[in-house]
């Protein structure tokens, strides 16, 4: 899980280096949580930052770790008018089902206000799937979102970030796990009264 974890942080925060007001509303939410202290971040702190969960989620949901999933039928279905039999494999394409318009208007956008609760209720729990769902989910999904930010945290504390690239220049590679070809190139600078963070 390292891996998919590590390709989350890069994408959050090549979207935050292009989204400026995003990330003032991090850096507002951070300021909030820990002020100008050092500490350490903790379990009650993970809980509070939850313009910083909707920040993960929608980055997870424009650049999934993971950008496709097969999964075998275990009985008879119809898709759209489609019947398709048991036992046959089916691949579920997760960048492309997060970018459905009717679900997630403006799908292109960079908008973490989508995953506030009140705009969350009644989605389908199965168009937005960045650790696939059901039975067969990612066990580690939880941890690897309580590292995500734990790590966001320590880094946007100190940091404002700049992205160097334009979307068109990433080069997308969606292998086992989605990357950039060219990778991402951002620029890191100190933010004012971080101290010696």
């Amino acid at each position: 899980g390292h891996d998919t974890t590590a390709a989350a942080i890069n994408w959050v925060l090549y979207l935050l280096g292009h989204n400026p007001e995003a990330q003032k509303k991090v850096h507002r939410e951070l300021d909030e949580v820990f002020g100008n202290t050092e500490r350490p971040v903790t379990m009650d702190d993970l809980k509070n930052l939850r313009y910083l969960e909707c920040v993960v989620k929608e980055a997870l949901r424009i650049f999934p770790s993971v950008p496709m999933f097969a999964r075998a039928l275990k009985e008879d279905c119809c898709i759209e008018g489609y019947n398709v039999p048991k036992g046959t494999n089916v691949l579920v394409i997760t960048y492309a089902l997060h970018r459905d318009p009717e679900i997630f208007p403006d799908p292109e956008e960079f908008r973490p206000e989508r995953f506030f609760p009140e705009n969350s209720k009644g989605r389908h729990p199965y168009a937005y799937v960045p650790f696939s769902a059901g039975p067969r989910n990612c066990i580690g999904q939880r941890f690897a979102q309580m590292e995500e930010k734990t790590l966001l945290a320590v880094i946007l504390r100190r940091f404002w970030v700049e992205s160097c690239q334009k979307p068109e220049e990433l080069g997308l590679s969606g292998e086992l796990i989605l990357r950039p070809n060219n990778g991402i190139w951002i620029k890191l600078k100190r933010r004012p009264n971080s101290g010696s963070k």
